[in-house]
């Protein structure tokens, strides 16, 4: 019996007009979230990254060969506002990560790319950020992992996400 159980029983026992079913699973979601967030802070700041910065190198990262994007294709992929966007962008290019850059293609625009020393991070932090994904699911078996995923997509497929 864990602390969300006791809750539960509680609640139960309170008001047993309730159907409570749901708690748990949601209590349960909702404290492995808080957790695996401070587990991956932790992963970003062994690199000098929060969650945010991570993000915008990654998203970098992944889009291939010049590893460069606009604003708002880097703000697209995020779901932020524009503010907060321009806000990373700046934190990542004080610490050298990236720099910003005309678009060679368009004038008006301005692409954020990474440079060797954002590269180079986001190489070594990715490989941690998974290797802490791992150590995340250790307690699950590999058939396990793939359930618990299925169930999630579905769950955030019924929620719009």
């Amino acid at each position: 019996m864990d602390q969300v159980d006791k809750v539960t029983e509680q609640w139960r026992a309170a008001r047993p007009d309730l159907d409570v079913a749901t708690m748990a699973p949601i209590g349960r979601l909702s404290r492995a979230v808080k957790r695996i967030h401070a587990l991956e802070e932790q992963t970003f700041a062994t690199f000098g990254l929060n969650m945010a910065g991570f993000d915008v190198l990654s998203a970098l990262r992944r889009s291939g060969p010049p590893y460069a994007l606009s604003a708002g294709d880097l703000l697209a992929s995020m779901m932020i506002t524009s503010g907060t966007m321009t806000n990373r962008i700046d934190q990542l290019e004080k610490a050298g990560f990236v720099r910003r850059a005309p678009d060679p293609e368009d004038a008006r625009k301005i692409l954020v790319r990474l440079t060797p020393k954002g590269l180079r991070r986001i190489e070594q932090g990715i490989v941690e950020h998974v290797a802490t994904q791992r150590q995340i699911l250790s307690g699950l078996t590999d058939k396990e992992v793939a359930q618990l995923d299925g169930l999630l997509r579905k769950l955030t497929q019924s929620l719009g996400l």
